[in-house]
């Protein structure tokens, strides 16, 4: 009943002309004519189901079939690739000639051919290498599915134009907007609206005004008066465009080819003219799909760079003619992926979204997913409860297309590259130096395990850009693949594989099938330029390029912002950039605006960290300070640790290092209440919470007897004060237990021929104690709660001299840190007193060398206690 055939046009491309003719006297409809045929085997491109404007669908074998969008011309196109067991591949595209019907009718898919009718099809057939992707490229990209003989590509190269193809978040909004002009109030309301934007989603790239339809045609003005009639007129207009401008807003106006019947106005010098009183930037083309040479150079004429932006999208043979254009809201649930998208990478494309029908977050991210920006249409009335989440979600994809707009714009795009799950889809998107995987799913569950595969490379690594962290790819993975799975080879083959993690969240399931459904994830493999590591309170960050370092607490949001600081070796106080915050710290690299690199590391909330820093001394000491002090050499030193209840946790960013040590000059005994009291007479001080301060002098003096005890009753500021007043400082825990143990780790200060210590374990309710026995009484206090003058155990003195270093008081270092929401300072060397009662007590008495104590910070007055005193040390160097 349907005849055909086939003859050979050498014309341009060469081609087949396939025709089909209906000989019987039943009406025939035709439709899907595909390649090779619809086999299970190809990959191929055609119809399925009844949707009256996106039925195109791409069926890869073993997979779901995908929607697709395909040009306005090209609806009823048939692609495929085939697989032959010889080594060349054949790729195939066959078109209708609209203009070859004869008796018959064309619908967008289908031709309806009557007795007699006939139609050409015209077919293309090219060879490839590589995967099925590389024969979409041939047809659909190097040769703009031959819509056109050649492509004159001058717009796109126009450097005053490529501010657009950069571009992500677009609101049209009508005149008449209470966010663009508030009638109540009198005023123009605009920059307020951008402000709000900018926390949400980090501004609009491009805001446009519609003063005309659905108003157009009340009265004889035309389309150019309603814009010059608004309040203020357009020189009010001109204003508003010079502020958004300096927010990084770009601002257009609309333009009606349909606007006939007003008043006569000429078309192109009407436009050029509303462009040069308002400094527009662009102009919303109405009801087209493509511009004209006439359009652009009539805005051309007023300045360089206004943009045309279609109404709807332009298809290969009218891309040349404009920069920009969108994927209509007519098209209300649009196919996931967008072949135009494929075709020219550098044509700037927006989806139309309405915040009105129903949330709409599957339209960013299939937006996102497709690499490219969203026109947020807000023509219909009212501003939904749930906008401002939407808007949220939008913030999220909006950053990673802007900070990585090149990637999205490179004609190096392959689009669904092959996955290890059905229903969840990747793109890949390169620029040469790094990749990004823009991933959608409409898992409604979730999704959490090895999704695709990479290639690994010596200086990358995989960073998700969605959920900011770090990821290692699994492999090398070697597995069979058959001929059957797309190689196109003879016999099975061995190779190796590397396969990404990727994660989506899960949503309700109610929204599958709406504007609503789908989770999006996005991997970057990124070259390794940034260096950065926590050690205690430090964060340590270099990076050899770019324009600028960014320091997130936690993942970047356009709601907060970021430390910024110059590339270059920084050493930084986490407490002073982000005071107790605990966590991810997410570390940038940018080179204007473009994302060069990203690490996270993390503070494990909890975990202490030193946040005091030691201010040197000068070589010598006040001259009121006259304690003798002893030299430490300098030498290797390996600090090891021991401590008590672990409830709260103890550092451990020293432990097990070792270090350098340099000279330095260390106080043979605690500090006295004499040389306190020198101090106090001297500078007059007198702390600001004076609650408990030397509270066993009576009215500040000192009881007979008690001046060469070790001074008690102070705070950590109280010491410091001391101890810059002469000369001195407060020393770390590492010199302190340098200085005690010396270079040989001894446990104890005094000689030791041989371990005087026998340790018995405890174990009480989880808590591991020791008992310590067998010291003799004649090297320091044991704990009998009495305290004493210093220098009264000279058979306690360790190799160097130093003397009370046991048993005497707890004494202050300058270790400070911070876990979670406690402070502390670090502690040594025991005390005097040693409650015996219960475990619970802190594990007081005389203390090996290597033990350490926390004492709390609440408020000096809280601090100050009657065990803990100090010793200061001198810088020699």
């Amino acid at each position: 009943q349907l005849r055909y055939s086939v003859t050979r046009a050498t014309a341009g491309h060469a081609y087949d002309v396939i025709s089909f003719a209906n000989i019987s006297r039943d009406t025939i409809e035709l439709r899907n004519v595909v390649p090779f045929g619809a086999i299970s085997t190809n990959v191929y491109i055609t119809g399925l189901g009844d949707h009256g404007l996106s039925r195109s669908h791409l069926f890869i074998p073993n997979r779901v079939p995908v929607n697709v969008i395909c040009p306005d011309n090209a609806w009823e196109l048939g692609f495929a690739c085939q697989f032959a067991p010889a080594k060349e591949q054949l790729a195939a595209l066959t078109r209708r000639d609209r203009n070859s019907l004869q008796k018959g009718q064309r619908r967008r898919f289908e031709t309806v051919l009557y007795p007699g009718g006939s139609i050409e099809y015209k077919q293309w057939t090219e060879s490839y290498t590589g995967n099925w992707q590389e024969a979409l490229r041939v047809i659909f990209q190097k040769n703009m599915l031959y819509d056109t003989a050649s492509f004159n590509n001058a717009l796109f190269e126009r450097s005053d134009l490529a501010w657009m193809r950069h571009s992500y978040v677009m609101h049209l909004m009508q005149a008449w907007d209470k966010s663009f002009y508030d009638s109540d109030k009198k005023k123009y309301v605009l920059n307020d609206f951008v402000s709000r934007g900018k926390k949400l989603y980090g501004g609009d790239d491009v805001i446009g005004i519609w003063p005309t339809w659905p108003s157009l045609g009340l009265d004889q003005r035309n389309q150019f008066d309603l814009f010059r009639d608004l309040p203020g007129g357009t020189s009010k207009l001109k204003q508003l465009s010079n502020e958004l401008r300096k927010n990084q807003t770009k601002f257009f106006v609309c333009y009606n080819p349909w606007d006939e019947s007003t008043r006569s106005e000429g078309h192109l010098a009407g436009l050029a003219a509303l462009i040069k009183e308002t400094n527009a930037d662009g102009v919303v083309l109405d009801t087209r799909g493509a511009s004209s040479k006439e359009l652009q150079d009539a805005a051309d004429g007023v300045r360089k760079g206004v943009i045309m932006y279609s109404e709807g999208m332009a298809v290969p043979k009218d891309m040349s003619g404009i920069v920009s254009g969108r994927v209509h809201n007519a098209l209300y649930y649009p196919p996931m992926l967008n072949l135009n998208k494929f075709i020219k990478p550098d044509f700037a494309i927006f989806r139309v979204a309405e915040l009105f029908k129903e949330p709409i977050r599957r339209e960013f991210a299939t937006a996102f997913f497709n690499g490219y920006g969203t026109e947020i249409n807000m023509f219909a009335p009212g501003i939904p409860s749930w906008a401002t989440e939407q808007y949220q979600f939008l913030g999220s994809t909006s950053r990673i297309l802007r900070e990585n707009c090149l990637n999205f714009t490179s004609f190096d795009f392959t689009p669904l590259i092959s996955t290890e799950h059905d229903s969840i889809w990747v793109n890949e998107w390169s620029d040469g130096q790094k990749k990004i995987y823009t991933i959608y799913s409409i898992r409604s569950n979730g999704f959490s395990d090895y999704l695709f595969n990479v290639q690994p490379k010596t200086g990358f690594h995989f960073v998700d850009l969605w959920h900011h962290r770090l990821l290692e790819p699994k492999g090398p993975i070697r597995e069979e693949q058959t001929k059957k799975e797309l190689l196109g080879a003879k016999s099975n083959a061995i190779f190796s594989k590397w396969l990404i993690n990727a994660e989506t969240a899960a949503f309700d399931s109610k929204w599958l099938g709406t504007n609503n459904e789908g989770a999006v994830d996005c991997i970057a493999q990124l070259p390794e330029l940034i260096k950065a590591a926590v050690n205690g309170d430090e964060l340590v960050v270099s990076a050899d390029s770019g324009t600028v370092l960014k320091i997130w607490a936690g993942a970047p949001s356009y709601e907060k912002l970021p430390n910024q600081f110059k590339p270059g070796s920084n050493r930084l106080s986490i407490l002073k950039l982000f005071d107790r915050y605990e966590g991810d710290l997410v570390i940038q690299l940018f080179n204007d605006g473009i994302l060069l690199d990203e690490t996270i590391v993390s503070i494990k909330p909890g975990t202490p960290r030193r946040i005091s820093s030691i201010v040197k001394t000068g070589i010598k000491s006040n001259e009121g300070s006259k304690q003798s002090m002893i030299s430490i050499p300098a030498g290797k030193f390996t600090f090891k640790e021991s401590h008590g209840d672990e409830f709260i946790p103890y550092p451990k960013q020293d432990v097990g290092k070792e270090f350098e040590m340099k000279r330095f000059l260390m106080e043979k005994y605690p500090v006295t209440n004499r040389e306190y009291k020198k101090f106090i007479d001297a500078t007059k001080y007198r702390p600001i919470d004076t609650t408990g301060f030397l509270k066993h002098w009576r009215n500040g003096t000192i009881r007979k007897g008690e001046e060469d005890f070790p001074v008690v009753y102070i705070s950590y500021e109280d010491a410091n004060a001391y101890a810059r007043w002469a000369g001195k400082r407060l020393p770390t825990e590492i010199e302190w237990q340098y200085a005690a143990q010396t270079d040989q780790l001894n446990e104890w200060p005094w000689e030791q021929r041989k371990p005087v210590t026998r340790r018995e374990e405890v174990i009480t309710e989880s808590l591991t104690v020791t008992s310590i026995a067998g010291i003799d009484s004649a090297v320091c206090n044991l704990g009998d709660g009495k305290l004493y003058p210093v220098g009264k155990y000279k058979k306690g003195a360790n190799p160097f001299g130093l003397e009370d270093l046991v048993g005497c008081v707890w004494q202050l270092t300058n270790d400070e840190y911070i876990t979670g929401n406690y402070k502390y300072v670090l502690l040594k060397g025991g005390s005097y007193f040693k409650p015996s009662s219960s475990w619970w007590y802190v594990q007081s008495g005389p203390r090996e060398l290597h033990y350490r104590q926390f004492l709390l910070r609440v408020s000096p007055g809280f601090e100050r206690n009657g065990t803990v005193g100090f010793r200061c040390v001198r810088d020699v160097d």
